[in-house]
């Protein structure tokens, strides 16, 4: 059950209308990094969640990622108020009007037209938001890091909005929606150091044959070796033959036919077979008029 409250979480002051960087703020409402995205993969994973302590938390983050979504929207829609009023009522000449929208490179026309300079589920490019977004496998060591992942992500995002305006309401705003994703990475990261093993993700083991084993498999100026390829915490493996064949065998696929599946794939061979004998002449030869 959800019981909305009319308050928002962070207070909203926008300075004055800006079409532009409503548009821009979209990517937080219906972009991949964004509020909708987080708030269905958090929730999402809740709903399945077996341990009553992660539940709950992933819970508390999914309802506050909608709270996140409204103060977004909010932003989107009180850049917009302006420019919403002036095209829905005709109160500028149309060239004027068609300028205001679409100057400075901005595409805030799309939502102004198209959806009347409310909060669409779009991000700045105006794609679709889409439930590709949402990367839950349903394992919780694995989902943890990718919601660790997601909140890095969306703090990024949020740098750059906030580099983009000096509206001292809307860098507040988003200054406070950067923090959380912050506080989340946090939540998210204690939960998954929580669980003794976390990893590697899932029930299985690797085959310890290859689970420390570095293939330097790009070579050349550039290499550089550290601790993620060290002698002291991998096997490093730079020998091309080497890298080729690593489980003894000789490299080459096989596969088990029956004899009439052998038959037919032999037949098949046989039937489009190239003779590299031949140098037949090509559409494009004859195109250019330079037949050999």
């Amino acid at each position: 059950m959800f019981a909305h409250n009319k308050r928002l979480q962070y207070t909203v002051r926008v300075s004055e209308c800006n079409p532009g960087l409503a548009n821009l703020m979209l990517e937080q409402f219906g972009g991949p990094q964004g509020e909708l995205a987080a708030a269905c993969r958090y929730f999402t994973q809740a709903l399945a969640e077996d341990d009553p302590g992660r539940k709950d938390m992933l819970m508390d983050i999914a309802t506050e990622e909608l709270s996140h979504l409204e103060v977004i929207g909010t932003i989107v829609a009180m850049l917009n108020k302006g420019a919403k009023g002036t095209l829905a009522e005709a109160t500028e000449e149309a060239a004027e009007l068609y300028r205001s929208i679409t100057g400075a490179g901005n595409d805030s026309h799309l939502t102004q037209v198209l959806y009347g300079g409310g909060p669409a589920l779009i991000n700045s490019g105006g794609a679709l938001w889409n439930a590709g977004y949402i990367d839950s496998i349903g394992d919780p060591s694995a989902d943890l890091r990718s919601n660790i992942a997601a909140e890095a992500r969306a703090k990024i995002v949020y740098e750059r909005l906030i580099n983009l305006t000096d509206d001292p309401g809307v860098k507040s705003a988003l200054q406070f929606l950067m923090t959380r994703e912050i506080a989340h990475q946090q939540s998210f990261e204690k939960a998954l150091y929580s669980m003794t093993p976390n990893f590697p993700p899932g029930k299985l083991p690797g085959d310890p044959h290859f689970a420390n084993v570095y293939f330097n498999m790009s070579q050349g100026e550039g290499d550089m070796r550290g601790s993620w390829n060290s002698d002291e915490n991998f096997t490093y493996v730079t020998d091309r033959d080497e890298q080729c064949a690593v489980d003894g065998g000789d490299g080459y696929a096989e596969v088990g036919l029956t004899a009439e599946e052998q038959a037919a794939v032999e037949d098949l061979a046989a039937r489009t077979v190239s003779d590299p004998d031949i140098d037949p002449t090509t559409g494009v030869e004859l195109g250019s008029g330079e037949v050999r």
